[in-house]
């Protein structure tokens, strides 16, 4: 029988001339017989000049429609956690009551996911080098459904924040997904696969503020838990059935010391950016944190240079092509969470009307019959600020204004980017990015705020969010060999994470010294007896957000200029085959 041409041309050797009629199981097939081959990448001694590497378990063989479900389940399967964080985390004032004497103390429920997640990406990343991807994805689903019961059933605080430590694990499947796709996935499907991860499929930037919307509209919040235990549980087995697990393994033992100066280190420094506006930027206590942060990052450099078998080749961390992506990474995240943060907050305060409505109603009730009825039309309310940004929207309203049109743009984006980086190289999406990101938060800091200007404004950012997390780990694969792919890009989740963090603190610290406020006038009451100015709790003046805008779109700028200087992803995306 004549054998076809590889329709892959980047992967060694013929295809299989069976592989339309059973291509699941010539897969597999495949992948048992390259788990056999030797792998240079694994098994050459450090500084031995390796020989071209064996395959690894790709999808060579496969037919389009196999390739194309593996696609989808691991992009599923690692959306779980953006998914998540979409609709959980906009539901803490409702499930604030349900917890007595919380507080504000309820914020702990979004800060210990970042910390917990910041902080084992970089260990799972580097266990899926060591024991499979497939298999690390695995532990983080069944760490996540563990947590999702517990929060869905508990009515003990303690308990929740366990449950919610549990399901911040699922952060690092995205990080762990990218190598996977290195790893199995024929060659030219690879850049594009890797810009649809971040972006997802649509659950998380469509489906969640919707359904998110509609599930706290009509039940209790813990419908939201046990919708996600139900999206885990029907898509775990999906991952077994579908997905094959890569044979490439890093042949080396975990250096545990590292692990724990890491993980601490990052989540000290986590600490510190979550809580520095509650605790004080600058009080001793507070430092104290950032201080044993660093030092233990610190201390983790130190350590590994002296280990024999390191968690990261740090020669490769510190190199441009590298370091200068994750300094990339860093300022385009810092854009990340500063719109992330505020644009949510922006368009579900109320309109300037409607703050003046509820702020009179509360005046006439506070005065206990002291105001007659007569005199009420006369009550005056006097504001600081515009409050031109609020739209007065619900979650379901801040859905359907902003995040329908950036998280579907950003998810036909990231796909469209990924594919563009295989053809010209992933520099010029991440200057597209930085260019957008900078555009974007530049219109929100000084344009009106109606909601056919969020809609638009939203899709430009969309535009730089699905092109900067498809640039940005193709610059990673671009740069890094096979068996340092998991570490590699756990240390961009790394940099993601603190940067979002920071991008966060710095707005909290404007909105702190920028609140709303509200003074009130009755014709023929002095204002000795009515007082000066009131704060309006969680409502801020427009200048709050403008100047952690601007401080956002600084760094979008300087990202640019970083993007343009780069020499790193300059040549087309092989989808790693150039780093090997």
């Amino acid at each position: 029988m004549t054998q076809e041409p590889d329709p892959d041309p980047s992967a060694p050797g013929p295809a299989n001339p069976n592989a339309n009629q059973n291509p699941a199981r010539n897969a597999d097939r495949n992948a048992a017989q390259n788990a056999a081959a030797p792998n240079a990448e694994t098994d050459t001694p450090a500084g031995a000049t390796a020989p071209a590497p064996a395959p690894a378990a790709r999808l060579d063989g496969a037919s389009r429609l196999r390739v194309f479900a593996v696609i989808a389940v691991v992009v599923l399967f690692a959306e779980i956690a953006a998914l998540q964080y979409t609709m959980v985390a906009s539901a803490a004032r409702d499930i604030a009551p349900s917890f007595p004497g919380v507080n504000a103390n309820i914020s702990w429920m979004v800060i210990i996911f970042g910390l917990v997640g910041g902080a084992t990406t970089p260990i799972m990343g580097k266990m899926s080098d060591l024991w499979g991807k497939r298999r690390i994805m695995l532990v983080s689903g069944v760490s996540f459904a563990v947590g999702t019961l517990i929060c869905a059933l508990t009515s003990s605080w303690a308990l929740f924040l366990v449950g919610r430590a549990l399901e911040a694990v699922a952060i690092s499947a995205p990080t762990v997904a990218y190598g996977l796709f290195r790893d199995i996935l024929p060659r030219r499907y690879i850049p594009a696969s890797i810009g649809v991860i971040a972006t997802g499929l649509g659950m998380s930037a469509l489906g969640a503020p919707l359904l998110g919307g509609w599930l706290l509209d009509h039940y209790s919040w813990r419908s939201l838990f046990w919708f996600l235990l139900i999206f885990i549980a029907v898509v775990m087995p999906l991952l077994v059935l579908v997905v094959p697990e890569t044979p490439l393994r890093t042949h080396q033992r975990l250096d545990v010391t590292g692990a724990l100066l890491l993980a601490t280190g990052v989540g000290l420094v986590l600490l510190y950016l979550s809580n520095g506006a509650t605790w004080g930027w600058g009080r001793p206590t507070a430092w104290g944190w950032l201080a044993g942060g660093v030092v233990l990052l610190l201390a983790f450099v130190a350590v590994e240079r002296r280990t024999a078998e390191p968690i990261m080749d740090l020669e490769l961390l510190f190199s441009p092509k590298v370091s200068v992506v994750l300094l990339a990474a860093l300022l385009g995240s810092v854009v990340v969470g500063v719109q992330g943060y505020s644009i949510p907050y922006m368009l579900q305060t109320p309109t300037h009307t409607q703050l003046t409505q509820l702020l009179t109603q509360q005046v006439v009730g506070a005065a206990h019959g002291q105001i007659p009825a007569a005199m009420i039309p006369a009550v005056h309310i006097n504001l600081n600020a515009l409050m031109a940004y609020g739209l007065g929207a619900t979650l379901l309203g801040y859905g359907l204004h902003s995040a329908v049109f950036s998280g579907g743009t950003g998810m036909l984006a990231g796909g469209a980017a990924g594919e563009w980086s295989r053809k010209v190289g992933p520099r010029l999406p991440l200057i597209a990015a930085m260019a957008t990101f900078t555009l974007s938060t530049l219109l929100y800091a000084f344009y009106a705020h109606s909601a056919w200007q969020y809609a638009v404004i939203a899709v430009v950012f969309g535009l730089g969010f699905g092109s900067f997390y498809a640039s940005a780990p193709n610059l990673i694969v671009e740069a890094v060999p096979a068996r340092q792919q998991g570490i590699s890009a756990g240390m961009l989740g790394v940099v993601n994470s603190l940067a979002t963090s920071v991008g966060t603190a710095v707005l909290t610290a404007f909105l702190a010294a920028n609140p709303a406020e509200f003074k009130v006038s009755i014709p023929g009451v002095p204002a000795s007896l009515t007082g000066g100015y009131h704060v309006i709790p969680s409502i801020y003046a427009d200048s709050g957000y403008r100047d952690g805008l601007l401080f956002a779109a600084g760094a979008g700028a300087l990202g640019l200029v970083v993007a343009i200087l780069m020499r790193h992803g300059r040549k087309p995306a092989t989808g790693g085959m150039a780093s090997n």
